[in-house]
């Protein structure tokens, strides 16, 4: 592991100390670290440079909007190799909220949870991409070929 020596106002060094103390880290190195990480991490995304992401698209929906469960439940089925899990809870008599774990491509993924998104009857909705480096497998599956990153 490398050393860096690093000078800040104090008004930034209070900032991150409290940033420090609110999200629980031990110390300042691991804090660093994972601001470093997510700025790298972001900039990769927005330069094109991730392949593999995982991904969380959260929305809430009204669901008496016509056929709008049944177009969401299809969008999720048409993209099965991307979605890994799901989660619906009942907000309200009109409102629901339902969380999206989806895993693959960037671009895949991104278009897939931008299409959900912008379904007429959904409020509310936004993804959050967290680049991962992935090892990518062929797996066939009943006449065509998909390729699955795996840990």
């Amino acid at each position: 592991m490398r050393r860096l020596t690093i000078s800040v106002d104090e008004d930034l060094a209070d900032a991150f100390d409290a940033l420090l103390t609110r999200k629980g880290y031990l110390n300042r190195s691991e804090a660093f670290r994972d601001v470093v990480r997510k700025e790298l991490g972001q900039t990769d995304v927005a330069e094109g440079k991730t392949k593999w992401c995982v991904a969380t698209v959260r929305f809430v929906y009204d669901h008496h909007e016509r056929q709008l469960s049944n177009r969401l439940t299809q969008m999720q089925h048409e993209h099965h190799d991307l979605t890994v899990a799901s989660q619906h809870v009942h907000l309200d008599h009109d409102n629901c909220l339902e969380t999206l774990i989806l895993k693959g491509r960037l671009a895949e993924v991104h278009a897939c949870a931008n299409a959900i998104i912008s379904q007429t009857g959904v409020r509310h909705g936004n993804v959050h991409i967290v680049p991962v480096e992935m090892k990518k497998e062929k797996y066939t599956q009943v006449g065509h070929t998909h390729i699955h990153p795996h840990r």
